[in-house]
C-alpha cells in the first residue's frame, strides 16, 4: 500500500506482512486487569485508555506477551530514548501506521469506510467527550472506533529528522473535527506526552 502525508505532499510504499489487531482500542478495565491495578470504575470500564504515553504503552505490550508467555516484541530503554523491536517475537505490540490504515480502511478507498455520524465519535456528536468503545458501527472487518474517540498511537517515527523522537497518532478523537477523522490522517506527539484523547490498540505478527 502506499503512505501519505499531506503536510509535505511526500507519498511512499509500504509492504505489509500477515498480522493481526485488536477490534477496538485497549479499555481501562483490560488495561488495569493486566498491569494488576485497581480496577477501573465501572462506568469506565468500557473507555478506551488515555492519558498514557507512548513508552507506558509499550512497557503494556511487554507486559501482556508475558503475561501470555509470549516473546516481549520490544526492548526498551526510556532513559536513552531507545528502544528496539524484535520483528521475530510472537509478543504483543503497537501496529505500524500502514497496518493501522489498512485495517481502519478495510478495503475501501475513500478517507471513510462508512458516513462518519454512524461510524466515529467527533466533534460533532460527542457531547466533547469520551466514549465506550464499540458504540459506533465497525468497518467490513469488524474493527471498530478506527475513526474518532481517541487517536491511536502508532509504532512509526512522525518525521525523524524534523521532530526527533515524535511518534504517529492516528484516527482522529472526540474533539475533532470531521476533517481529522479520515483514514490517511497524520498527527505526531512526543513519546513521553499523556493526552485526553489518545489510547492504542495492540498488534501481533503472524508467522
Amino acid at each position: 500500500m502506499t503512505l501519505t502525508d499531506r503536510r509535505t505532499s511526500a507519498s511512499w510504499p509500504v509492504e505489509i506482512s500477515a498480522y493481526e489487531m485488536s477490534a477496538t482500542p485497549v479499555t481501562r478495565a483490560y488495561f488495569h486487569r493486566i498491569l494488576n491495578l485497581p480496577p477501573a470504575p465501572a462506568d469506565e470500564e468500557r473507555l478506551p485508555v488515555t492519558e498514557i504515553s507512548w513508552w507506558e504503552v509499550a512497557e503494556f505490550c511487554n507486559t501482556l506477551s508475558r503475561h501470555e508467555d509470549l516473546t516481549p516484541a520490544y526492548r526498551l530503554d526510556p532513559a536513552d530514548e531507545h528502544v528496539e523491536w524484535n520483528r521475530s517475537a510472537d509478543g504483543y505490540r503497537l501496529p505500524t501506521e500502514a497496518e493501522w490504515e489498512y485495517a481502519c480502511r478495510a478495503g475501501t478507498s475513500g478517507p471513510r469506510y462508512g458516513p462518519l455520524a454512524v461510524s466515529a465519535w467527533y466533534r460533532a456528536n460527542s457531547g466533547e467527550r469520551l466514549h465506550a468503545v464499540g458504540g459506533k458501527e465497525p468497518n467490513a472487518w469488524g474493527f471498530y472506533d478506527t475513526l474518532g474517540n481517541v487517536w491511536e498511537w502508532c509504532w512509526d517515527l512522525y518525521d525523524p529528522e524534523v521532530y526527533g523522537t515524535y511518534r504517529v497518532l492516528r484516527g482522529g478523537g472526540w474533539f475533532d473535527e470531521h476533517w481529522s477523522c479520515r483514514a490517511s490522517v497524520r498527527r505526531r506527539s512526543h513519546p513521553t506526552l499523556r493526552i485526553d484523547d489518545v489510547g492504542f490498540r495492540i498488534a501481533r505478527h503472524l508467522a
